[in-house]
């Protein structure tokens, strides 16, 4: 498993790209409220990124039609912006995207209550967060990669909801997708790579308020849950160190 540890300048521009995406998502939530349609969304995403010199390095990736993957209440990820889907009062949306800055990467996603939620749908939201930083806790030198992955899943379960076991997150720098693929969830009797300084890795935890299995729509993009209850998606690009690891998508 080939994967690259970046040099100081890839590192560097790696950072500035997770500024421009951390500062696009803050600009996306101030939009988020009942009336919006998804395509509003994805509109002025693909704009703040374009302004900020940037590509969005979704559109047209594997033919993907947008550069916002918006998805709402059991969407799970990849729901494709529509003109005719407006975000109703009460729904729970997240936003996926990712930017291209000078060649490199960067990917994150959040999750956004509509209006006034339910105190059931904030758990879930909140939940899903704090999954990525229990996981991040074991994302340093040294560590094995599914520690992570273990740390994921066990705080999320502890907590009643589910894993998607069917995405991972992944390794991320001139290419949006790199090696390795993470798993929210240990493998057994696996414990994965060796974590080393210079690797950047894209943790993105999918949790199910009901089960984890995942059915894809006709469009075969959109995912959504099997069972109908709603999901929440939380992601950052990180940068491992020696120390505790740096998130290069937060301001």
């Amino acid at each position: 498993m080939a994967v690259s540890i970046k040099t100081e300048r890839e590192i560097q521009l790696m950072r500035d790209a997770g500024k421009i995406l951390a500062e696009v998502h803050e600009q996306l939530e101030e939009l988020i409220e009942p009336g919006i349609t998804s395509l509003d969304i994805d509109k002025k995403g693909e704009e703040l990124i374009r302004n900020a010199g940037c590509i969005p390095s979704f559109k047209g990736y594997e033919g993907y039609p947008a550069s916002i993957c918006v998805s709402i209440n059991d969407e799970v990820v990849h729901g494709i912006p529509r003109s005719d889907h407006r975000l109703m009062e009460g729904d729970i949306v997240s936003l996926d995207a990712g930017v291209i800055y000078k060649g490199y990467q960067s990917d994150a996603a959040r999750t956004h209550g509509v209006g006034k939620i339910s105190e059931e749908d904030q758990r879930l939201i909140r939940v899903t967060k704090e999954s990525f930083f229990k996981g991040i806790e074991f994302a340093r030198a040294g560590n094995h990669l599914y520690d992570i992955s273990a740390a994921i899943q066990k705080y999320v379960e502890q907590n009643g909801y589910s894993i998607v076991r069917d995405l991972t997150g992944h390794g991320i720098g001139t290419e949006m997708h790199e090696e390795p693929a993470i798993p929210n969830f240990k493998p057994l009797f696996r414990k994965g790579l060796t974590l080393q300084a210079g690797m950047t890795l894209a943790i993105e935890p999918m949790v199910n308020a009901g089960k984890r299995k995942i059915w894809i729509l006709e469009d075969d993009w959109t995912i959504i849950t099997r069972d109908g209850t709603k999901s929440a998606h939380y992601e950052n690009t990180i940068l491992i160190t020696e120390d505790a690891p740096e998130i290069l998508s937060l301001l």
